[in-house]
C-alpha cells in the first residue's frame, strides 16, 4: 500500500452531534504527562494500548460511562457538537515570535490547547528565544516546541525553511494530565498525519498534531481549547 493510499484508509470521521468514528487500523493508546517536581509537563509516557486495530467509535460529549469508547450518552444529554474551528490552513493564521537565532518559532494561538510546555516556573520560550545562540537553549526550545501536543508552536531552522516536526506515530492517544489536584482527562492527541472529516463532510487539514475535544465544552469544537481544565 503506498503512502498516499494509506493516509486515505486510516481516517477519523465526525458525527454530527456524536462520536469521533475512527478507522483505518488505528493504534489506541494512553499517554500520560510526565512532570517536574514543581508540576511542570516536560514529557510524555505511553501506558498501554487500548485498541490494536479496527473501528471504533470515542466520545466527544463528555458523558460517556465506558470512557474513551462512546455509549450514546450524546443522545441523552442533548449535546451540541457544532465545529466552530477555523478551516483555514494553519500556516495562514501562524505569527513569528519574536528572537531567534538559528531558530524560527511561529504560533498559532488559535489551536492551542494550554498543556503547559511551552513554560517552566521560571522561563518560557518566548524569554529563551533570547538566547537561543546558545545551542543548549536553542535544543530546550526545540524540546519545548515538539512535545506542544496541539501543533500550536512550531519551528523552523531557516528563515524559508521548512517547519520540522516531530516524528510521531499514526495513532490516537488518550490523555491524562498532571494537576495539581491529581490527574485528569486531557484531549484526544492525534498524531503522525491522520485524515480528520468534519461533520459537514469537510476535511479539515491534515498535521502531525492535533488535539481533539472529548469534554464536550471546548469553544473550538473539534479541537481543545483547554476548557476540561476549568475547576482544576
Amino acid at each position: 500500500m503506498t503512502e498516499a493510499n494509506d493516509s486515505e484508509q486510516k481516517r477519523i470521521e465526525i458525527e454530527w452531534n456524536g462520536p469521533y468514528h475512527v478507522d483505518g487500523e488505528i493504534p489506541l493508546v494512553r499517554k500520560t504527562q510526565i512532570v517536574s517536581e514543581y508540576g511542570e509537563p516536560i514529557a510524555w509516557q505511553t501506558e498501554e494500548t487500548l485498541k490494536d486495530a479496527g473501528h471504533y467509535e470515542l466520545c466527544r460529549c463528555g458523558h460517556s460511562k465506558d470512557k474513551p469508547f462512546c455509549d450514546c450518552s450524546h443522545l441523552e444529554v442533548d449535546f451540541d457538537g457544532t465545529e466552530t474551528a477555523a478551516s483555514e490552513p494553519t500556516a495562514e493564521r501562524r505569527v513569528r515570535l519574536a528572537g531567534g537565532e538559528n531558530i524560527i518559532v511561529r504560533r498559532d494561538y488559535s489551536i492551542c490547547a494550554d498543556s503547559g510546555y511551552c513554560g517552566l516556573r521560571n522561563t518560557n520560550i518566548d524569554k529563551l528565544l533570547a538566547d537561543t545562540a546558545d545551542t543548549q537553549v536553542r535544543l530546550q526550545v526545540m524540546a519545548m516546541v515538539e512535545h506542544c501536543p496541539s501543533g500550536s508552536y512550531t519551528y523552523a531552522v531557516e528563515e524559508d525553511g521548512p517547519e520540522i516536526e516531530p516524528d510521531l506515530p499514526k495513532q490516537v492517544a488518550v490523555v491524562t494530565e498532571i494537576t495539581s489536584d491529581g490527574p485528569i482527562e486531557g484531549p484526544l492527541w492525534v498524531t503522525g498525519g491522520i485524515s480528520i472529516k468534519r461533520s459537514d463532510g469537510q476535511l479539515l487539514e491534515t498535521r502531525n498534531r492535533v488535539t481533539l475535544c472529548c469534554c464536550g465544552n471546548s469553544k473550538n469544537k473539534p479541537f481543545c481549547d483547554g476548557t476540561h481544565r476549568d475547576g482544576h
